[in-house]
C-alpha cells in the first residue's frame, strides 16, 4: 500500500511557503503533482495571492505543477515595491531561480503579463509556454491612463460598498454585475492563512511603475517565440482589449481569444469556457 500523501490540487488549500533570495522573502504557494516545468502565476496589479480565481488555478493544477507568488513588497513577500516592472520581471527570475527552475510556463494577468513579457523578452530560454491575458505590450496606447480608471472605479465601489474589481473587472450590466459578485464570492473561498491587503504605498508605486511601462519604447516581441495564448473580455476599460489584438500580431503564432460582453475580467467571467481552454494549452 502506497504512503504517499495525495496530491492536493485545491488552490484554497495550499499552503503558503517562503524562499529568500538576493535578500528578499518571497511568499509563494504551490500545489498540483510535481514533474517537469511548473506553471507561474504573475499576478494583477495591487494582487496577493489570494485574488486568483480558484477555479481557473484549480483546473491547471489538476495536471500541473502550480506555483503563485506574492510581488516584492506586497503581500507575504518582504522589501518594496519595485519602480519598474523591468525590476519586477528581475524579481521573478531571481525567484524563480531561487527554487531550482530553469524552465517554466507562464499564466499571468494584466499587470503580471506586463511583468511575463518583460521576463521573457530578457529570458527567452526560460519560458517554454506563455499566457498573457487581460494585458498589452510595453509602450501600448492607453496603458498610461490605469491610475485615472483604478482611482474613478475606487471611488465608484465605496460609494456602493462594493470590492473595486466589481467595477474594474466586468461591464455593469446584469451579466457582469453577477459575475462580479461570483468572482468576490470565489476569492473567499480560502479562509485561512489569508495575505494581508497591498498597502497604500505599494499600490501607488505600482501604478506609477505600469504608468512607465505605458510611457515606454516598445519591446521586441519578435523574440517571443514561444507557444503563447492571448485571451481578453471585449470591453477592456483598464488595458484597451485592441492592445491584445496588438500581442496578437506582434507575437507570431500566438491564439487569440476574445469574450463578448465582459471586461478586463472576462476570463473570469467566462471562466468555465476559458480554464479548460487554458489547461489544455499548458497539458504536459
Amino acid at each position: 500500500m502506497s504512503t504517499a500523501e495525495p496530491v492536493n490540487t485545491s488552490y484554497a488549500n495550499a499552503p503558503t511557503r517562503t524562499v529568500t533570495t538576493q535578500g528578499t522573502t518571497f511568499a509563494y504557494r504551490e500545489l498540483g503533482p510535481e514533474g517537469g516545468p511548473p506553471v507561474v502565476f504573475f499576478v494583477h496589479l495591487a494582487a496577493t495571492l489570494d485574488n486568483w480565481d480558484p477555479r481557473i488555478v484549480d483546473a491547471i493544477a489538476a495536471n500541473r505543477h502550480v506555483i503563485a507568488f506574492d510581488q516584492r513588497g506586497v503581500g507575504g513577500s518582504s522589501g518594496a515595491v519595485p519602480s519598474t516592472l523591468e525590476e519586477a520581471a528581475d524579481d521573478a527570475h531571481a525567484f524563480i531561480t531561487a527554487l531550482g527552475f530553469d524552465t517554466i510556463d507562464v499564466f499571468s494577468f494584466s499587470m503580471g503579463g506586463m511583468i511575463a513579457q518583460d521576463l521573457v523578452v530578457k529570458h527567452p530560454g526560460l519560458v517554454r509556454r506563455l499566457v498573457l491575458t487581460g494585458t498589452g505590450p510595453r509602450g501600448g496606447k492607453g496603458i498610461d491612463k490605469v491610475a485615472r480608471t483604478t482611482y474613478g472605479d475606487i471611488l465608484r465601489a465605496t460609494v456602493t460598498r462594493s470590492d473595486p474589481k466589481e467595477f474594474l473587472f466586468f461591464n455593469r450590466d446584469e451579466a457582469g454585475k453577477r459575475a462580479g459578485k461570483a468572482f468576490i464570492e470565489r476569492l473567499q473561498e480560502r479562509t485561512t492563512d489569508r495575505d494581508d491587503a497591498i498597502s497604500t504605498k505599494a499600490f501607488n508605486a505600482q501604478l506609477k511603475a505600469i504608468r512607465r511601462y505605458g510611457r515606454s519604447r516598445p519591446s521586441d516581441l519578435s523574440v517571443v517565440t514561444q507557444p503563447t495564448l492571448i485571451a481578453n473580455g471585449d470591453n477592456d476599460r483598464m488595458v484597451p482589449s485592441v492592445l491584445s489584438e496588438d500581442l496578437h500580431r506582434r507575437i507570431a503564432g500566438s491564439e487569440l481569444i476574445i469574450y463578448p460582453n465582459s471586461g478586463h475580467g472576462g476570463i473570469f467571467q467566462y471562466g468555465e469556457e476559458f480554464a479548460p481552454v487554458a489547461a489544455d494549452f499548458l497539458a504536459p
